[in-house]
């Protein structure tokens, strides 16, 4: 396994799952934005890359996955691929190709409206083709060309981010990685020091690792800006999305026309606390999901949500011994497989009957609906090809998060982890072995700060209160560090910007359109959590 700290918690597209979001609690947006500096001036030594012109055509041929062909053949999509540096300090060295897919705006168009899932990892062309979809009569839809883009190494990007074939990843999901004793940790760190030298040697090689972090990514969005034919940057970042957004803020704020930034990563916040805090959320949304189990018939947890995270454990760790069937007894499901799927499950309210459903299979011996939900989770299709969303997640992490070399360092951030979560406790005892970042080949590009931004138009940051995976307060945070305003929303899910509420989506819309935003407090709801 890859170890407890880069665990990847990173968002998941909802839109498809948010039918229950209703109307409540809308504010109306205020006075307009201020007009805002002229844009930057670009670097002459990246005068080829700002100047290109795209070759758009049919999106299909950049389809990384089975759902993404079947989105993707699509008439109103068109598809490019935009050349950067691969490294910027070497202009005229290697290069990368950033994937691109655009919806043209149906009426009288502002300009574009970038879009990210977050992760990292995730694919920002698949986003735009769900969002194109959703959004083509609605007012974005008429003003703005949607565009998604894949982040270097990520989906259709190239060089990609490749560190498991597929046999090895079903290998990975059932390593338990459970023995705390020297041995052990020094197995799990040599599959982790494996896992590292595998991604250098088919990604591309170190400089494609060394480059592949946020610092260069905004460098990307930048270019893909005035390709596009912007002079301003309007976008919408999910998630890890935000830290791309909040990134560029600070390194062009004079090309910035309109940010939402919904689940917010606090830039200033340290690894260690940001993992801690999200382990956190996690069992906040466990101890909520069980709360509601409690109220329904058969719920697998029982009647007192008092003692769900102990009914929790009862049920899943028998799997480190002894996996359950699923499908049939074609696959098994195993124990950490199972805290995997219940994880995907805890990312949105509407999820919870589904998880409810997966632990009642699991205590009659079937991890069928469990596993379905980890290989969601994993990146895994029907046909068990994965895609590279997990691979990347580590990769970009490990470039930009801080780095632990101390195995007392990591054994204490597990045990705070596992204090903090104990849903997910193994129950065997720290296991402190060093994760793959320790032996990346390349230093870390990012480190956490308070964003130090001149210029910069007001922000929107959308926050919701019950987001396991980005807590609350990291909106409350992020949208002050910008010195923008916030939008709170009540609910429990990851993320809820133009997801089908009508008052968060009304307020976003007014000010991506219009530049409006919402007065001080404003707060928006979710529909009741099922059986609320």
């Amino acid at each position: 396994m890859l170890g407890s700290v880069l665990d990847p918690l990173r968002s998941v597209v909802v839109a498809a799952c948010s039918a229950a979001l209703v109307l409540a609690g809308c504010s109306q947006p205020s006075s307009p934005v201020p007009a805002a500096p002229q844009p930057a001036a670009q670097p002459a030594e990246l005068t080829r890359f700002y100047e290109q012109q795209l070759s758009w055509g049919s999106c299909v041929d950049y389809a990384a996955s089975a759902s993404d062909r079947a989105a993707f053949d699509d008439e109103a999509l068109e598809c490019a691929r935009l050349e950067v540096p691969l490294d910027y300090t070497e202009p005229d060295g290697r290069t990368a190709h950033i994937g691109v897919l655009r919806q043209r705006a149906t009426g009288d168009r502002i300009g574009s409206l970038l879009v990210n899932p977050g992760g990292p990892g995730a694919s920002g062309m698949s986003l735009g083709a769900s969002m194109s979809r959703r959004l083509a009569s609605s007012p974005l839809g008429q003003r703005f060309d949607i565009v998604g883009f894949d982040p270097r190494g990520v989906g259709a990007s190239t060089p990609t981010i490749d560190c498991l074939n597929d046999a090895e990843w079903e290998v990975e999901r059932a390593d338990l990685d459970v023995d705390p004793s020297p041995t052990g940790v020094a197995q799990t760190e040599a599959e982790n020091q494996q896992y590292a030298q595998r991604c250098t040697e088919r990604s591309g090689g170190a400089d494609v690792l060394a480059n592949v972090g946020t610092r260069d990514v905004v460098r990307d969005v930048d270019i893909l800006r005035h390709v596009l034919g912007d002079e301003k940057l309007t976008y919408l970042g999910y998630s890890y999305g935000t830290r791309i957004g909040s990134a560029y803020a600070e390194a062009f704020p004079q090309n910035v026309r309109a940010l939402v930034l919904d689940g917010a990563l606090d830039p200033e916040q340290t690894t260690v606390q940001r993992t801690v805090d999200q382990n956190a959320g996690f069992q906040k949304a466990f101890d909520a999901f069980a709360a509601d189990c409690a109220t329904q018939p058969d719920c697998p947890l029982g009647t007192d949500p008092a003692r769900a995270t102990a009914t929790f454990q009862a049920l899943t760790r028998p799997l480190i011994d002894r996996p359950a069937p699923a499908d049939g007894g074609a696959r098994t499901l195993s124990y950490p497989d199972a805290v995997t799927g219940t994880i995907q499950a805890l990312y949105l309210s509407d999820f919870w009957p589904l998880l409810s459903g997966g632990l009642s299979a699991l205590a009659s011996g079937d991890g069928t609906i469990l596993m379905r939900l980890a290989d969601m989770y994993n990146d895994r299709d029907q046909d068990g090809r994965y895609g590279n969303g997990i691979e990347a997640f580590v990769v970009i992490s490990c470039v930009d998060e801080e780095r632990i070399t101390e195995r007392a360092e990591q054994g204490e951030l597990i045990r705070r982890s596992n204090e903090a979560a104990p849903f997910r406790d193994d129950g065997r005892g720290v296991v402190a072995a060093l994760d793959p970042c320790a032996f990346w080949p390349a230093p870390p590009t990012s480190e956490p700060h308070t964003p130090r931004v001149q210029g910069l138009p007001p922000t929107l940051t959308v926050s919701v209160t019950g987001d396991p995976a980005t807590p609350y307060q990291a909106g409350v945070d992020l949208a002050k560090a910008l010195s923008g305003s916030l939008l709170s929303v009540e609910g429990a899910q990851h993320t809820v910007a133009l997801q089908g509420n009508r008052c968060v989506d009304d307020i976003v819309s007014a000010y991506l359109v219009d530049l409006r935003l919402p007065p001080d407090g404003a707060r928006c709801s979710l529909a009741p959590t099922p059986g609320g």
